[in-house]
């Protein structure tokens, strides 16, 4: 490892496409930060604009990345604050270029450069033509079942033609550019946290084999990659916290050091909080058990520990590192076909059997005219429950959601007369908002998770030079040392204790003593639970088996799902991923909760025999469940 000097302050400016501008600005303007982070790119970015881009209707990069630049660049050239992110989406190439174009015309002595290597398109058909053809990013695990039609696109490319496929790049074309003394470096499909990673590797000076410093920032940008996820934002336990302290939220910063181990932080100008609580919830968001993966290390989190240092200051230590595998993720969108949704409404009385109703004439009308069985997909789900004895008509009120999916854009064009055939024929009070644009047949975008072989891909820092403008182009390679991907860690409570001792229960929320996070990792749910005393923590993983969770899932647990839990005991947490539930992905998921934000909270609001002690320990919140 190179010399040890002070920890590095990187602030993240954006975690998803619609943050604006002014993020950058700020983390640059209300205080001082070494480096500027942000990740612009949800999975669903790049395929959603491949199209429009391939025929000159976008520019392939995140215009709101664009806005934080000319907003910021002044600042961040007086301060000599480097810049590193992957709002370059499709186009990295064009936004380093008109960056540099805004830095010429400014006067200003900065370097921009561009990541390539992420845009797998033009030897799709190569991989496509292999013996294993884009295997599954899944494929390893034998217990997993792929949804219905996953892998139907590879053997129709014609009729469902991929549109992107774009390999999540790590660190080591960003580092080399900022070795190189890159100022402003524009990323396409890179990793979530490689923007943070090679930040701090190029600050501490890094080698490639400093796998437990390199892990540690990998956690680190995976804390920050979210916004402001971490101050205040997605959070389980906000109603604690007057809603004047969630507006208008204040971005993280994270302050690396030599041993990789961090303290997140914000600017004391800008709202919002930075806690042990609000950095659990976001370390266990979107995770697949105990080892993090990126193209660069693999990170172990068995052991992190989060602990509050100070005001708005918490330390995160105790990731421990490892090679990196030889494969890298490759997200594919391919056209899927046609689907339209719909929504109608019941208020009251016989809610169940209204659906019911609506729902066999819908799938007897469709069956008639023969495209019933043409549908891939039509699903029912009634939204919500009337409450009992209704204060008001809303009160009484649900919906039922009608989603259908076909390849036959003709079947889908048939869902809404089928259902205006039987209008007069409906169920008692029905009625809805009646603008139905959403049943029309719209495309939509199948996403396949791959692995591709690290060496396959041209990794490269492309530098602008200032005056010439000419590129000069560096190939970093893959990593010198991998190892494999082993088997994810799945295991049941270890030493459980009889949850008999701890005397009389009440039955009440999970959420009432856990707090937790959930969200997507293609076809899959993850769900981390966790608790804050020892007394807790012995309960909550004595009761968290996988048969509780299958039990609380109620209707929603398939027999083909498969079900993983592990732990991590220095933040006294249950960690679980459920596999399917998204079926091909959030671009073409049936479920309403398609990015499965809402799976924790949902788990968090169901009823659990808890000690009666620990709710009298937990007054507050027991009060705001009294409330509701």
């Amino acid at each position: 490892m190179g010399s040890i000097q002070r920890p590095v302050r990187i602030a993240n400016c954006s975690g998803a496409v619609p943050d604006p501008g002014d993020h950058m600005l700020n983390q640059a303007k209300y205080g001082q930060v070494d480096v500027i982070t942000g990740d612009y790119l949800a999975e669903i970015n790049l395929g959603n604009d491949a199209e429009a881009y391939a025929k000159g209707g976008h520019p392939g990069w995140i215009p709101t990345a664009w806005d934080g630049i000319q907003k910021t660049v002044d600042i961040a050239n007086e301060k000599r604050i480097k810049i590193v992110i992957n709002g370059g989406g499709l186009n990295p190439k064009g936004l380093a270029e008109k960056t540099h174009e805004l830095v010429q015309s400014k006067g200003l002595k900065l370097t921009v450069a561009y990541v390539h290597g992420d845009d797998s398109m033009h030897k799709i058909h190569d991989l496509l033509a292999k013996d294993e053809a884009l295997p599954h990013l899944d494929k390893a695990n034998s217990n997993v079942q792929l949804a219905k039609d996953t892998k139907e696109f590879i053997g129709h490319p014609s009729e469902m033609p991929i549109v992107s496929a774009n390999a999540y790049l790590g660190m080591r074309a960003i580092k080399r550019g900022l070795d190189e003394g890159a100022d402003i470096i524009i990323c396409g499909r890179v990793a979530d946290a490689s923007p943070v990673i090679g930040a701090a590797a190029w600050w501490h000076r890094w080698r490639e084999t400093d796998y437990d410093a390199l892990a540690g920032a990998l956690i680190a940008g995976h804390l920050v990659e979210c916004s402001t996820y971490i101050t205040g934002a997605n959070f389980a336990g906000f109603f604690k916290h007057d809603i004047s302290e969630l507006l208008s939220l204040g971005l993280p910063i994270v302050e690396i050091e030599a041993s990789g181990d961090c303290v997140v932080t914000k600017h004391d100008a800008l709202n919002g909080f930075v806690n042990a609580d609000t950095v659990k919830c976001q370390l266990l968001y979107e995770l697949q058990g105990s080892i993090y993966l990126n193209s660069d290390v693999k990170a172990d989190i068995t052991h992190v520990r989060v602990e509050d240092e100070a005001k708005d200051r918490v330390r995160v230590s105790g990731t421990i590192g490892a090679p990196p595998p030889a494969t890298t993720k490759l997200a594919v969108f391919y056209k899927g076909g046609w689907q339209c949704e719909m929504v109608v409404n019941a208020t009251g009385y016989a809610t169940q059997k209204k659906f019911q109703l609506l729902e066999a004439q819908l799938r007897g009308k469709l069956k008639d005219w023969g495209v019933l069985d043409k549908l891939d997909i039509v699903d029912f789900q009634w939204v919500g429950r009337p409450e009992a004895n209704p204060t008001c008509q809303l009160a009484s009120t649900t919906y039922l959601r009608i989603f259908a999916q076909s390849r036959d854009r003709d079947a889908i064009a048939k869902v809404l007369p089928a259902l205006g055939y039987n209008t007069m024929q409906h169920f008692a009070g029905f009625h809805s908002s009646l603008d139905y644009r959403t049943a029309a047949p719209r495309p939509f975008l199948g996403f396949y998770p791959a692995v591709i072989d690290q060496s396959g891909l041209e990794e490269s820092i492309n530098l602008i030079d200032q005056t010439s403008g000419k590129v000069r182009k560096i190939v970093v390679g893959p990593p010198k040392k991998t190892e494999p991907i082993q088997d994810r860690e799945d295991y049941e409570p270890t030493d459980p204790v009889d949850l008999r001792t701890f005397g009389e229960t009440i039955m009440a929320p999970l959420g009432d003593i856990a707090l937790g996070r959930s969200g997507d990792k293609g076809a899959n749910v993850n769900c981390g639970l966790y608790v804050h005393s020892d007394e807790e923590w012995d309960w909550l993983r004595s009761l968290m088996t996988k048969a509780q969770m299958r039990k609380m899932m109620g209707s929603d647990w398939q027999e083909w799902y498969h079900l993983e839990r592990c732990e991590f005991p220095d933040i006294k947490a249950v960690h679980f991923v459920v596999y399917g539930p998204l079926g091909r992905g959030v671009s073409s998921s049936k479920i309403l909760d398609a990015l499965g934000k809402g799976f924790c909270e949902w788990i968090r609001a169901v009823h659990v025999p808890i000690p009666k002690r620990f709710l009298g320990q937990k007054g507050d919140v027991a009060k705001y469940h009294a409330r509701m």
